[in-house]
């Protein structure tokens, strides 16, 4: 227990997810300052609050890092030191269960479903779990649940920008005899996903139905490429990432293999579908949560692809 801080930045919804964005591309932020946005209150969607908690009183470096992620100059900034309490618990507040496909996910506030059929999934927060991947998360879940549904066979697959591990854990769980591999362009992955693992019984090794951790910047690393090619591989990043690495996904890929995009915004989807398609990957469906797009394409197996308009999915997939 220690004393901790919070900033705050009122503004318009869009204005709070734009930062929210930004902050995930910046390569240099502090990982003890943990965002979160939300609205302020049922009643008016879209005025929204950033918060930042921090272990620390705030200093004119950590104000300037919030300030830097509104593009159009920040809103005013208020500073407020907060009760002797857990900052970590702090900033979980709000984080509100994902109830998505055949999936309940919860950090240790709220209770498990305990649902039969449903597999229940404990996240606390920690350095890697980004509020503003609450939406896409949710997304993944449901499209992973879909294409288990819709007959697809994974043997081998990866999970690129994991994060806390979640949809990694996830896709194990629905292709349990699959080998599979975690990666992320931050360390401090490696320790949140170990311990996300140990708490929800995955566990962890380079067998059948086992997690192997890499810490990697995109797919160039030893492991992935030794563990490859894949049957499916997940990337819920961001759109820029998402479009350069297209051509690497393709590569990674068997002929016919998945892929399973989301981190983009609706209003990029257009521009991640061409980097996929000059690629030689296909889309086989997409769903919308909000402003973000989750996408399902498939690779070329070298007939020419028909022309087909993608599936919907069912409505027990678009649950959030």
């Amino acid at each position: 227990m220690s004393r901790s801080w919070k900033i705050t930045a009122f503004a318009a919804r869009p204005v709070v997810e734009a930062a929210l964005v930004a902050h995930e591309d910046v390569i240099a932020w502090d990982p003890e300052m943990v965002l979160s946005g939300s609205e302020i209150a049922e009643d008016k969607p879209e005025d929204w609050r950033l918060e930042v908690w921090l272990p620390r009183k705030p200093d004119r470096v950590d104000k300037a890092a919030v300030a830097a992620l509104f593009a159009d100059g920040a809103p005013a900034l208020t500073i407020e030191e907060l009760p002797e309490t857990d900052w970590v618990t702090q900033s979980q507040q709000g984080l509100e269960p994902i109830r998505a496909g055949r999936f309940h996910v919860h950090t240790p506030e709220h209770a498990p479903l305990a649902v039969a059929g449903v597999r229940d999934f404990v996240i606390p927060a920690s350095r890697a779990f980004g509020t503003g991947q609450h939406a896409t998360t949710a997304g993944c879940l449901a499209m992973l649940t879909h294409m288990k549904r819709q007959g697809v066979v994974v043997r081998n697959l990866a999970d690129i920008g994991t994060g806390t591990g979640l949809l990694a854990f996830a896709a194990l769980d629905l292709w349990p005899q699959a080998l599979a591999t975690a990666s992320d362009i931050d360390d401090v992955c490696v320790g949140v996903v170990e311990e996300n693992a140990g708490l929800n019984a995955v566990p962890m090794g380079a067998g059948s139905g086992e997690l192997v951790m890499a810490v990697a910047d995109g797919m160039a690393h030893p492991v992935l490429q030794v563990r490859g090619p894949y049957d499916l591989l997940i990337a819920n990043i961001l759109a820029g990432p998402l479009i350069e690495l297209a051509p690497h996904f393709a590569d990674a890929l068997v002929p016919g293999g998945q892929l399973l995009l989301a981190g983009l915004l609706e209003t990029q989807e257009q521009m991640v579908r061409a980097a996929c398609r000059r690629a030689g990957l296909r889309l086989a469906a997409r769903l919308v949560n909000g402003d973000w797009s989750i996408l399902w394409l498939r690779k070329r197996t070298g007939v020419r692809a028909r022309s087909s308009r993608p599936g919907q999915l069912p409505d027990w997939a678009k649950h959030w």
